[in-house]
């Protein structure tokens, strides 16, 4: 069983005192389960069907043993309407398990619906329960849901990558600038200024106007003109923490530049690097919907946020579209700000320090 110090085990119940903080980590971290395993409850494949006595399982099919239900002809089965075949022939033998929302985030639900008048209607539709819209459809037929869950998986996954990268060369070279000082310093302190000037907007388009700007490019553009700010930060406490006893006695003992920045100076930076993440993800969540709602962010058929989002401002005569984007993302970026918030408190010495 992993062992906690006493000072970790009080910042973590410093966390935990802060009740909109600690609660919006649950359901933050709910949502990120959710969207990981979105498969089993946004899909339009069965996630068990059973017939003529052997069980199939076209969700994921790879990793659970059993036959592979469907791929016998050139198309695969279309599950819901299979499933109102086996309710009708009322054979209890054959019988399978939709996902809560029966339709993945590209499929167009083109067949028209009719209104209580019976006339024929065509996307964007409704939310409807009885054609399982709990969201309605954007305007080219795909479900709304679907296109949030898989949307926010993208945004998640970018947002993490992206401050992996960043941190990880913010910090090292943060340290190093704060550390050797000196010439090495002052050369990356105008690299710095100069690179941080370069419009960064202007990039996207250019780029998106020669090729399509994929995940991974999108990702090495954004790495490459944002790991400055956390420089900024880290080469500023480094040079505050090379001064102090701690340190000359490590360097007095005979320690390396390696050890003394990576095993002293750097664990006791931790605080700020942890206070900083949440607002990080923000970030990286807000660059990628404000790019795709410009239209310079993931290509089409895609699912984003930023593209529902432009949809809904283009047909305001659709209000469900952009309510839904525009509560998802406040309902997201809400909760990591108090998560960011509960662990500023948590971290902060000053607030938690009795003097004697």
């Amino acid at each position: 069983m992993l062992k906690l110090n006493p000072q970790t085990r009080r910042k973590l119940q410093r966390f935990k005192s802060v009740k909109r903080a600690y609660y919006s980590l649950m359901l933050f971290s709910f949502s990120l389960i959710l969207a990981i395993f979105a498969e089993c409850w946004v899909n339009n494949r069965a996630l068990v069907v059973h017939y003529q006595g052997e069980y199939y399982f076209p969700t994921y099919r790879s990793m659970i043993p059993g036959h592979v239900f469907g791929f016998d002809y050139a198309y695969e089965a279309n599950y819901r309407e299979l499933r109102n075949r086996f309710v009708q022939e009322a054979n209890q033998d054959n019988w399978l398990i939709m996902p809560l929302v029966p339709y993945n985030e590209y499929e167009n639900d083109l067949k028209g619906h009719t209104d209580e008048n019976g006339n024929r209607i065509y996307p964007p539709y409704a939310p409807s329960f009885a054609e399982q819209h709990y969201l309605g459809t954007d305007v080219v037929g795909r479900d709304i849901v679907a296109r949030l869950v898989y949307g926010f998986r993208y945004c998640i996954a970018f947002s993490l990558v992206l401050l992996l990268f960043n941190y990880s060369i913010g910090v090292s070279l943060g340290c190093v600038m704060g550390y050797w000082g000196g010439w090495f310093d002052l050369l990356f302190q105008r690299i710095i200024e100069i690179w941080s000037n370069v419009p960064f907007l202007y990039i996207i388009i250019i780029v998106a106007s020669v090729i399509p700007p994929t995940f991974a490019i999108l990702v090495g553009i954004s790495v490459f003109f944002g790991w400055m700010g956390m420089t900024w930060y880290l080469r500023t406490i480094t040079y505050k923490e090379k001064a102090r006893e701690y340190v000359l006695a490590a360097r007095a003992l005979g320690a390396s530049n390696f050890r003394v920045l990576f095993t002293h100076i750097l664990p006791n930076s931790i605080s700020l690097i942890i206070t900083f993440v949440p607002f990080a993800v923000i970030g990286g969540i807000t660059s990628l919907t404000s790019l795709d709602y410009l239209g310079f962010g993931l290509p089409a058929p895609t699912p984003s946020w930023g593209e529902l989002l432009a949809q809904g401002t283009s047909h305001l005569e659709a209000p469900w579209i952009v309510w839904s984007v525009i509560v998802g993302t406040v309902f997201i970026l809400t909760m990591i700000t108090f998560v960011g918030e509960g662990v500023r408190e948590a971290f902060d010495p000053k607030r938690h320090t009795t003097y004697e």
